[in-house]
């Protein structure tokens, strides 16, 4: 097929999905033609069955804001014209979904009628959808696209509980790569980081304030001051990495802790770790939680969104209340002072995350990508008829 994928080109889930998944398709001999306005993060290979489109955005001064919605529509009729799409698959609802209906729209002028999908991925529902100024468009959008899919139940029950929505959405999970992310020996890097064999905690993500950094630091203060030996590595960046840096001067560990900032080949550190802390304070899916899972490593997270969907209760993991950091501290010591435990919940882990293999999830997407192709197909002919 002739795959049009539009997303945004950040660290965020949506956007690594959305990379990982063209990839993938492009390597099975799909043709993908990726939108955006930079290059996505991930998108750091050449592949020959790969296509980056940049949206342009030309500043006007009757803007004070450059319509890009507007920009991408546009870009969306080109390659659907000159590149002949068989189908476009928008990630993230706000307003990838809303462009891609205008562009259908004119699209259909032409007699070319190419099926949408459009891929729910947290945020644009739970936060951004839900705000008064762009509901009812993120609705209308979501209404009017030919397939839609949600990244977890939770994610769908969320979508249907605050819109309206009349059509069906079907769960297609996020996906790891199993050869990436896997176990690997970097003694030499742990011994670099832990001369004297500290344990390892880390925590991956954008450091905004719902991924709740701080609280990562004061469980792990509470780890030091049960006697564990052990270093916490913070990847990423954002605006409470400020905050955490200071708390870690508060609480004097911080030559106990190591903030490396964004990191492209974040499964080295998940190959050295010994257990991962993720306390969101919303999660629909938990993509972090499952490349450090997949890297054999337990996982320690809220109970909230679709993280119990990732990390399985006593299993791989523990899950806590939402900003319950003793309980979190408390599992964080049982599973660092019990080889045991340790080894099993590591072995249960990488199980878990072999549920979510790639090449599982994207023939998934595949089979749903013809089902939408050939409802539409349907569609179309009885409306001629």
């Amino acid at each position: 097929m002739n795959i049009g994928i539009v997303c945004y080109p950040t660290f965020g889930g949506s956007g690594v999905v959305a990379t990982e998944l063209a990839k993938v398709l492009a390597a099975k001999g799909h043709k993908i033609h990726v939108l955006s306005y930079a290059k996505p993060a991930r998108l750091e290979t050449l592949d020959s069955n790969i296509f980056y489109h940049e949206v342009a955005i030309n500043a006007y001064p009757l803007f004070e804001y450059p319509p890009y919605a507007l920009a991408l529509a546009t870009q969306m009729v080109n390659l659907i014209e000159y590149e002949q799409l068989d189908l476009l698959h928008v990630h993230y609802a706000l307003p990838h979904a809303t462009s891609a209906y205008l562009a259908k729209q004119i699209m259909a002028d032409k007699g070319i009628n190419v099926p949408v999908v459009t891929t729910l991925h947290g945020t644009d529902i739970t936060l951004v959808g839900s705000d008064p100024s762009y509901k009812h468009v993120v609705e209308f959008s979501i209404n009017k696209s030919d397939g839609v899919t949600a990244v977890s139940e939770y994610l769908k029950q969320e979508t249907f509980d605050r819109f309206d929505i009349s059509s069906d959405i079907k769960v297609i999970p996020n996906f790891i790569d199993l050869d990436r992310f896997q176990k690997s020996n970097k003694s030499h890097f742990k011994k670099a980081i832990c001369p004297e064999d500290e344990k390892v905690i880390v925590h991956v993500s954008n450091f905004r304030k719902v991924k709740r950094v701080p609280e990562v630091v004061s469980i792990f203060n509470r780890v030091l001051k049960q006697g564990i030996k052990a270093k916490l590595l913070l990847v990423g960046d954002g605006p409470d990495r400020q905050k955490a840096e200071q708390q870690c001067r508060d609480l004097g560990i911080c030559e106990h802790v190591r903030f490396l900032g964004k990191l492209e080949q974040v499964e080295e550190v998940l190959s050295i770790a010994d257990l991962f802390l993720i306390p969101s304070g919303s999660e629909t899916f938990g993509l972090a939680a499952l490349e450090a899972m997949s890297c054999s490593v337990p996982v320690i997270s809220s109970d909230i969104g679709g993280l119990p969907e990732v990390n399985i209760q006593g299993e791989t993991g523990f899950l806590c209340a939402l900003d319950d950091i003793d309980c979190m501290a408390k599992h964080a010591v049982e599973i660092l002072s019990n080889e045991k435990l340790h080894a099993t919940m590591s072995k249960n882990a990488r199980a878990q995350a072999e549920r979510f293999n790639q090449d599982v999830v994207v023939n998934e997407y595949e089979q749903y990508y013809k089902e939408v192709s050939e409802q539409l197909q349907e569609k179309t002919a009885v409306s001629k008829a």
